[in-house]
């Protein structure tokens, strides 16, 4: 064990390496799936029309796996053996299991990307049978979740280590409470992966006859969207834990936001049901209760934090004496920060547009006019991109420094990269929307259908806004390639901070009492500029909402 010179939290030397080593990888993997991603964007944009359609294939699989799988899982468990060491004052359960794990993660990984960069499995994402890969793809993915479930067990363990110990009093911190959610989520995903990807392996080397393609469907989307729903317990932590860091924040109410996370635990997997919103193999009541029930009451944990983690600032700032207006603390708050900026605008992001657009297109009657249109991953680009990797990325900033023990060089561009990202990423969601909205299809290669019998292909709009996912997503990728080479210089070729404190990325200041007249009368709990944010938030969605059954009406015309 060893102090950390900068908080002061102890830090277990074998958890230190296993954090290291997968979040190396994860960043090897955010690289590999942001390069994807540019030629995808550069594809789409029909002026430029970048592959051709075997490699664009080929590179949707690439993306989508590097992306929502490889650097989102890797850096999961970096933060888990982080929250389940450091953050309870504990030790790591098991060395072996960490390098077993870590060791299948890796091995699982390369495969699956070899085998896609041969051309063997341009299968997509979701991989849907009857579309068959090469065995080794199956058999990549299924060694990467064991090693995977490898890594949850032993965040368990410290956990249990933590607790026979007594290294902390009371409950466990919020934190670590998010982190243990997104843990139970990871074991029943992972047990869904398993239940579909081994008859899918067996079906590949030719032991099944054949794959009933509506029981993958279903069975897919227990791993693909809770999958996702790790992450947002895991954002959702980070931005806890980098409000702390940043401002001071400390949550409202620890015993709401826990039960926000149980909701999460609850209900996260019966909303997967919105993916088969057109599927035939499903009934409509089924639908309805899960997307219009279910689904909600895990809408209602991300409405929580989505208040929580600002109110949480806002009563920080205020209470340093930014209490000017409604707005003062938002003003006054660490931008200069990329650990406050990239979270702060991580949660405006997953908050403002894949919050809206999300519950929006859960609805089984505006899905109709949706699904299959570049409006659904316009919205998961909000969430997933602007979201979690946004995060995960203002968390980098803090762990090389406090982890690494090794300073970031070029401050001033990486105080910018935040903001150069968020702005890529948003114009590709809303060009993404915007285009669907024209009915671009989501997946399709050549969207003017070149060659085909009957005139088809989109209006100037719908190029206007391809254009904008095009121009978005070289800003995004600049941005993402400055972070990973910061971050990859700073890990092997920065300078060294051992044994004293992390150089700061800027504190915040207690206002001057000329600045902060209203200060001294600060009541602990006011937070009147979230609960304005609030409602900007719910009116524009109730203009969104509507807006798409008018768009409905316009198409379903009834007499």
């Amino acid at each position: 064990m060893r102090k950390c010179d900068t908080t002061g939290l102890p830090v277990c030397l074998h958890a230190q390496r296993y954090i290291k080593l997968n979040a190396v990888f994860a960043v090897i993997f955010l690289l590999v799936g942001g390069i994807a991603a540019l030629l995808l964007g550069l594809t789409r944009w029909p002026a430029v029309h970048l592959l051709p359609a075997d490699w664009y294939y080929r590179m949707v699989t690439v993306h989508g796996l590097s992306m929502l799988i490889f650097w989102i899982i890797f850096m999961e468990i970096a933060i888990l053996y982080f929250a389940g060491t450091t953050l309870l004052n504990s030790r790591l359960a098991s060395k072996k299991i960490a390098a077993l794990s870590f060791f299948l993660m890796l091995v699982g990984a390369l495969m699956v990307e070899t085998i896609i960069w041969m051309g063997k499995a341009d299968v997509m994402m979701t991989s849907y049978a009857p579309l068959k890969a090469h065995p080794a793809f199956y058999l990549g993915i299924i060694l990467f979740a064991v090693g995977a479930i490898f890594g949850v067990a032993n965040f368990f363990g410290c956990l249990y280590i933590a607790k026979r110990d007594k290294t902390y009093e009371g409950s466990v911190p919020l934190v670590v409470f998010g982190a243990t959610a997104a843990a139970i989520i990871a074991a029943v995903t992972l047990l869904h992966g398993a239940i579909v990807m081994i008859p899918t392996f067996l079906w590949s080397v030719g032991v099944l006859d054949k794959i009933d393609p509506a029981w993958y469907r279903i069975t897919w989307w227990g791993l693909g969207h809770m999958s996702q729903q790790i992450n947002v317990c895991a954002m959702v932590s980070v931005w806890y834990f980098l409000g702390t860091l940043t401002t001071g924040a400390k949550p409202l109410n620890q015993a709401v936001c826990r039960v926000a996370f149980m909701l999460y635990i609850l209900f996260i997997n019966l909303a997967s049901a919105h993916h088969l919103l057109v599927d035939p193999g499903v009934g409509a009541g089924w639908k309805i209760w899960n997307t219009s029930y279910a689904m909600y009451l895990a809408v209602l944990a991300s409405m929580i934090h989505g208040f929580t983690v600002p109110a949480s600032v806002e009563v920080a700032m205020r209470g340093k004496g930014h209490d000017r207006g409604l707005f003062g603390w938002l003003a006054a708050a660490p931008w200069g920060n990329p650990g406050f900026s990239g979270f702060f605008l991580s949660l405006v992001i997953f908050g403002f547009l894949g919050g809206i657009t999300g519950v929006t297109l859960g609805t089984q009657q505006i899905n109709i006019i949706a699904h299959n249109t570049l409006r659904i991953p316009g919205h998961f680009h909000s969430t997933v991109v602007g979201g979690t990797t946004l995060a995960f990325m203002a968390l980098a900033y803090y762990v090389v420094p406090l982890i690494f023990q090794k300073e970031y060089p070029a401050k001033a561009l990486a105080r910018i990269q935040p903001f150069l990202f968020a702005i890529g990423i948003v114009l590709v969601s809303v060009g993404m929307s915007f285009a669907g909205s024209y009915g671009v299809p989501r997946r399709h290669w050549d969207v003017e259908f070149s060659g085909a019998q009957l005139s088809a292909g989109f209006t100037s709009g719908a190029h206007l806004m391809l254009g904008l996912v095009g121009v978005g997503a070289i800003l995004a990728f600049t941005a993402l390639f400055i972070f990973i080479g910061l971050t990859v210089w700073a890990v092997f070729f920065g300078r060294s901070n051992a044994g004293r404190a992390m150089e700061s990325w800027g504190e915040v200041k207690p206002a001057t009492a000329s600045a902060a007249p209203a200060a001294h009368g600060h009541d602990g709990h006011r937070t009147p500029g979230t609960m304005v944010l609030a409602l900007v938030l719910l009116i524009s969605f109730a203009v969104y909402y509507f807006a798409n059954w008018k768009a409905l009406a316009d198409v379903w015309h009834v007499r």
